[in-house]
């Protein structure tokens, strides 16, 4: 079983624009009107707990959630199959919103909200929830960022009893709760990178930069480091190799980008579950990634597709940079 943790869930909003107008002058006002929306559960666990369901994987879809948007996150992981066992809150579930421009849908407009204030007592209860679930989970994944109040050394301390009950971690987040979570030694690591381009301190703007970065993660522990270099390609570092992971696919093909990055790791997780060779690991993680950036729904749920891509995607060692 795997247990997926999201300390920050949110409910999805995505409007697709035309043109997204931006006011210039005071006083001025501008009316977007959004030819379609989609209303979804959000956060980077709860993405990748419906791709798990989707695939016939059972997961478990761990948190804190609150008020009528906590209910609507619920609700709709329930109705993708995925068993639920958040801890409720008394502040309500955030909303983050996804602007999707005609055309430039590759980049998308995102605002979200930082999230509700969690208890001590909230904090207390999740402990002992997890402490439990974690004892039956052959995989943790610990996913997201951190809601106020709770503190940026938890995902070390979940790291840590994951692995204390014999479950593998894999963990994708950024700034200081990364940073501590790895001296607990997790087995898979994704950088979350979409506010700062770091891991550690050190800036990722480059290949050489980005694979001394991820050995670093492998000298403290870690099994496997998958760093995003592009749009289309990413590398991943092992123990004994540095991987380069790419594909043809042009993105004026994609349609939406939100929950791309959530369904790769998905189908990196999916298939080391299943102990499959590593170049079929990354693969497969990269064509789940694409086959839902080019989906106007965030995860793409279709296993044909998801195989179809695979055949756009090559894998391959890069010499002489080995672990």
């Amino acid at each position: 079983m795997i247990v997926t943790v999201t300390l920050n869930p949110s409910v999805d909003k995505v409007y697709w624009v035309d043109s997204l107008k931006i006011c210039q002058i005071t006083q001025e006002e501008f009316l977007t009107r959004a030819t379609r929306s989609s209303t979804s559960a959000g956060g980077k666990g709860v993405n990748i707990s419906r791709f798990l369901s989707a695939f016939g994987m059972d997961n478990v879809a761990m948190g804190f959630v609150g008020g009528n948007t906590g209910h609507v996150v619920v609700r709709y992981l329930q109705k993708k199959g995925v068993t639920t066992n958040f801890v409720w809150t008394h502040d309500e579930t955030r909303i983050n919103v996804v602007i999707l421009e005609s055309g430039r849908e590759h980049s998308p407009n995102l605002i979200n909200e930082r999230g509700p204030k969690i208890t001590e007592a909230e904090v207390e209860r999740f402990m002992r929830r997890y402490r439990r679930m974690a004892k039956r989970a052959s995989w943790v994944v610990l996913a997201g960022s951190l809601p106020p109040g709770v503190d940026s050394g938890i995902y070390a301390e979940l790291t840590t009893i994951a692995r204390e009950g014999g479950a593998k971690v894999a963990i994708s987040a950024g700034g200081d709760a990364l940073t501590q979570a790895l001296d607990a030694c997790p087995y898979l690591v994704k950088p979350d990178t979409r506010e700062h381009l770091l891991l550690g301190g050190t800036s990722l703007t480059s290949t050489e930069s980005i694979i001394a970065a991820g050995q670093h993660v492998i000298a403290c522990g870690a099994q496997m480091v998958v760093i995003s270099h592009d749009v289309t390609g990413d590398i991943a570092i092992t123990p004994d190799s540095v991987w380069e992971i790419k594909t043809t696919v042009p993105t004026s093909l994609f349609k939406n980008l939100v929950g791309a990055d959530d369904a790769f790791l998905g189908g990196i997780i999916y298939k080391l579950a299943s102990e499959a060779p590593v170049e079929e690991v990354l693969r497969f993680g990269l064509a789940a990634g694409i086959a839902s950036a080019e989906s106007e729904k965030k995860i793409c749920e279709d296993r044909a597709r998801v195989e179809a891509e695979m055949e756009k995607v090559t894998v391959a060692k890069l010499e002489g940079v080995g672990g």
